[in-house]
């Protein structure tokens, strides 16, 4: 690949749009790692915050680490298994990394934990990538130009363009995508205060999955979170048509020196109309 066309430290469109391929590349290896672990026997331990970290976790780490440093060393790359590592603010462009988001679903034998990979510039995710290894699948998308899911396998993976779908009228049926493992009450609130929710329980970034490709309507997280949690999900609903606020409607920022990467909440709309 040329070296990348940076103005400063900041990765244009086209550049992002050219290094799609082999960071999807990477996420296909980093999941191949995850699932070659014997989930029987590894072990599990736990990090200050009281999350478990695995050795899949590790090893996913490991490979999108060393394969970005092979690729486009100048840019920043932050992981959520060496965030004691950074050094916020970011400014320009920055990797964001959840080498194994859903590590609970994970050791409890689920297939729905992903890798999660995002680019950001000026602290709004430009392009994501949401592969589900144990699945088969991967989300991606690049703001402007669209978003898509591939199935893998034996052979070359296969893109279909995908995007979100209209809120439905008022009084219908709608979709709410909420977390298995970390339901919380103001979530629950929320999604009470709009009458005629179906909730749809999935693990990890799969809820991003999910709102891009149409199969739900929104996903409301108002319990703190962590920036590489979001930022893939937020670039690919983004590039599929949808829309990430916080909980006031307001734009989110990534980078920009939060305390531990902290994101106090977040909601994630299908259709972007649906916000006001």
């Amino acid at each position: 690949m040329n070296e990348a066309r940076l103005s400063g430290s900041v990765i244009d469109c086209a550049t992002a749009a050219s290094l799609m391929a082999p960071l999807t590349d990477l996420v296909i290896r980093a999941g191949a790692a995850i699932l070659a672990v014997d989930r029987l026997a590894m072990k599990v331990e736990g990090k200050t915050d009281g999350s478990p970290v695995t050795q899949a976790d590790l090893a996913a780490d490991h490979i999108i680490a060393e394969g970005l440093a092979h690729l486009i060393p100048e840019i920043p790359a932050i992981s959520e298994e060496r965030a004691h590592l950074a050094k916020s603010p970011y400014h320009g462009s920055f990797f964001l990394i959840d080498p194994l988001d859903g590590t609970k679903e994970y050791v409890a034998g689920r297939n729905e934990f992903t890798v999660n990979l995002a680019l950001v510039s000026d602290g709004t995710p430009l392009l994501g990538i949401i592969g589900v290894p144990a699945l088969g699948l991967i989300w991606r998308g690049l703001v402007g130009q669209g978003a898509q899911r591939l199935t893998t396998g034996s052979t070359a993976a296969a893109a279909e363009p995908i995007q979100t779908r209209r809120m439905p009228p008022h009084g219908s049926p709608w979709i709410a995508a909420v977390s298995r493992s970390h339901g919380d009450a103001r979530t629950e609130a929320f999604i009470e205060r709009r009458p005629g929710a179906t909730r749809l329980e999935l693990g990890s970034a799969v809820k991003f999955g999910r709102i891009a490709e149409g199969a739900a309507d929104i996903y409301p997280r108002l319990a703190p979170t962590c920036e590489w949690d979001v930022a893939a999900g937020h670039a690919i609903v983004t590039a599929a048509g949808g829309k990430v606020t916080d909980m006031e409607g307001a734009a989110l920022r990534f980078g920009t020196g939060a305390k531990d990467f902290i994101v106090p909440g977040f909601i994630a709309w299908g259709d972007p109309a649906a916000t006001r």
